[in-house]
C-alpha cells in the first residue's frame, strides 16, 4: 500500500539542545503547510543514521554529514535536500549508487558568498582591521595613519580560481570597481566570460598576475590543495588572496608560511582547513589575515533563499517533478528515479 503522506526528515542541527531553532531565518512553515508533508526532527547522529531515515521521502540536510552508511535499506529516500552548495559533507557515489537525488541551492548562495568576497577585498585593499587599531589607539595611531596606506583597486587584476555561479557573480559586483578580470576554470563557458569581459587563463598565469585571487570552486579530489606553495610562490608580494569555498582548496601550512615571511600581502579566509581551527594554530596569530568562522555569507537573507529553495525542491519531488539544483543528475535517467516520481505524482499530483 503507498504511503499517505510525503515525510520530511529534518537533519537534527536544525535545533538547538533547548529545541529552539538553530536558523530562525530557514522558515519550514512552507513545508509544514504543504498538503500531505509531515516533517520530523532526527537525534543530531553526525553521520546521519540509516536506521533513523527507513521512513522517509526526503531529507533536509545542514551541517551533518551522509554518508554510505546513512543510506536507509527501505529504498523509500528519494532526495537529500543539501544547505548550500557545498556538498564534501555528502557521499555523492552512495546517493547514486541507492538511486537517491542529491540538491544543491546555487541560487540561495550566489549573492551572498559573493558578497563575502567584495567584504574581504575592501577590508584587504583597505587596510581596514589595521585602521580600526590605529583608531583605538588614539592620537598616536592617528599619528601613524601615513604608514598604513591602502590599495586602490581601478586598474588592478581580480582573479578567480573557478568561474561557476558565485564567480560570475563576484565578477558581475565588481565591475564599478573598474579593475581587470582574469579567471581560471576548466569548465568556464567561455561566452559567459567574454559577456562580462573576463579573459580565461592557465592556472600559472592566474597565480601571477592576480591583484586580488579569489578561490571559488568546489572541493573535489582535483582541487584539494590546488592552491600549494609553488603556486603561492608565484604571486606578487602585493596580492591578497581570498578563500571563501572550502579549507582544504588551500595548502594552510604553505599559506601560512607565505604570510608569516610577507611574501604576499595577506589574505581573507572565511574556511579552513581545520574547522573550528585549534587554539594554537599558527594562522590565528598572524596580522595580515582576516578570519571569519565559516559563516561571513550568513545573513538573515542567505538563510530564508537556501530554506526557500530546499524546501522548493522538496516540494517539487513530492509532485512528482524534477527539482532544480541535482548534482548526480544521472539518477534522474534511471527508471527507479522515473517511476518513483511517477508514483509521487500519482499519489499527490503534479
Amino acid at each position: 500500500m503507498a504511503n499517505a503522506t510525503f515525510r520530511v526528515a529534518l537533519s537534527g542541527d536544525f535545533r538547538k539542545p533547548d529545541g529552539s531553532p538553530t536558523y530562525p531565518d530557514f522558515d519550514l512553515e512552507p513545508l509544514r503547510n504543504a498538503p500531505g508533508v509531515e516533517t520530523a526532527f532526527l537525534e543530531p547522529n553526525n553521520p546521519l543514521r540509516a536506521e533513523q531515515l527507513e521512513d522517509f521521502d526526503a531529507l533536509i540536510l545542514l551541517t551533518h554529514r551522509f554518508d554510505a552508511t546513512s543510506v536507509p535499506k527501505s529504498g523509500r529516500l528519494a532526495v537529500v535536500a543539501r544547505f548550500g552548495v557545498g556538498y564534501d559533507t555528502v557521499d555523492v557515489e552512495a546517493c547514486t549508487a541507492a538511486g537517491i537525488a542529491l540538491v544543491i541551492t546555487p541560487d540561495g548562495v550566489r549573492r551572498p558568498v559573493a558578497v563575502s568576497v567584495i567584504t574581504f577585498m575592501l577590508a584587504l585593499t583597505g587596510k581596514l582591521l589595521t585602521k580600526d587599531a590605529l583608531t583605538r589607539k588614539g592620537p598616536d595611531g592617528f599619528d601613524r595613519r601615513s604608514e598604513h596606506m591602502g590599495v586602490g583597486l581601478v586598474g588592478r587584476t581580480l582573479g578567480s580560481l573557478g568561474f561557476g555561479n558565485i564567480g560570475a557573480e563576484v565578477f558581475r559586483m565588481a565591475k564599478p570597481f573598474d579593475m581587470k578580470f582574469i579567471a581560471h576554470d576548466p569548465f568556464a563557458d567561455s561566452k559567459v566570460a567574454a559577456e562580462l569581459g573576463i579573459e580565461l587563463v592557465g592556472l600559472e598565469d592566474l597565480f601571477r598576475r592576480a591583484d586580488v585571487l579569489s578561490v571559488s570552486c568546489p572541493l573535489t579530489p582535483q582541487t584539494r590543495h590546488i592552491v600549494n606553495a609553488e603556486r603561492l610562490a608565484l604571486m606578487k608580494r602585493t596580492a591578497y588572496l581570498i578563500n571563501t569555498a572550502r579549507g582544504p582548496i588551500v595548502n594552510q601550512k604553505a599559506l601560512t608560511k607565505v604570510l608569516q615571511e610577507r611574501r604576499i600581502a595577506g589574505a581573507g579566509l572565511d574556511v579552513l582547513e581545520q574547522e573550528p581551527p585549534d587554539a594554537d594554530d599558527a594562522i590565528l596569530k598572524l596580522d595580515n589575515v582576516i578570519l571569519t568562522p565559516h559563516a561571513l555569507c550568513w545573513t538573515d537573507q542567505c538563510f530564508a533563499g537556501n530554506g526557500a529553495a530546499d524546501v522548493k525542491a522538496v516540494i517539487e519531488v513530492q509532485h512528482g517533478r524534477e527539482p532544480r539544483g541535482v548534482v548526480n543528475r544521472e539518477v534522474l535517467s534511471s527508471e527507479a528515479w522515473k517511476n518513483r516520481l511517477a508514483g509521487f505524482a500519482a499519489r499527490f499530483g503534479t
